[in-house]
């Protein structure tokens, strides 16, 4: 019986190679459900997570946590090279803002 309100961050695209549409899943990222329409794929993917959950708790195994039920800091690192580091600065401190406010603001595009 399939979870009908579960949290999970799901997908639907279509698949030039299948010529069909391909139902994905963020937090089971080796599973998908191939359909003629992204309705049906939606709904066969939700299935087979459904599926899946139920099999990973009757085994007692780990379920993955939705992405939408976790919390975030609103911090990360990220490494870059020197130069792009320098060039990040110029363009912060040109527009008058942080190093931090600039990136914010270009990954928010």
């Amino acid at each position: 019986m399939p979870i009908r309100n579960d949290h999970y961050t799901y997908h639907v695209t279509w698949s030039e190679e299948d010529h069909e549409y391909v139902g994905l899943c963020a937090e089971f990222p080796s599973l998908s459900w191939l359909a003629k329409t992204p309705e049906a794929a939606l709904k066969g993917i939700r299935n087979v997570v459904a599926d899946v959950v139920k099999d990973l708790k009757e085994n007692k195994e780990e379920i993955p946590e939705p992405i939408a039920n976790k919390n975030y800091s609103g911090k990360f690192m990220v490494r870059v090279p020197p130069e792009v580091h320098r060039n990040l600065a110029i363009h912060a401190a040109e527009a008058g803002v942080s190093i931090n406010r600039l990136v914010s603001a270009r990954l928010s595009r």
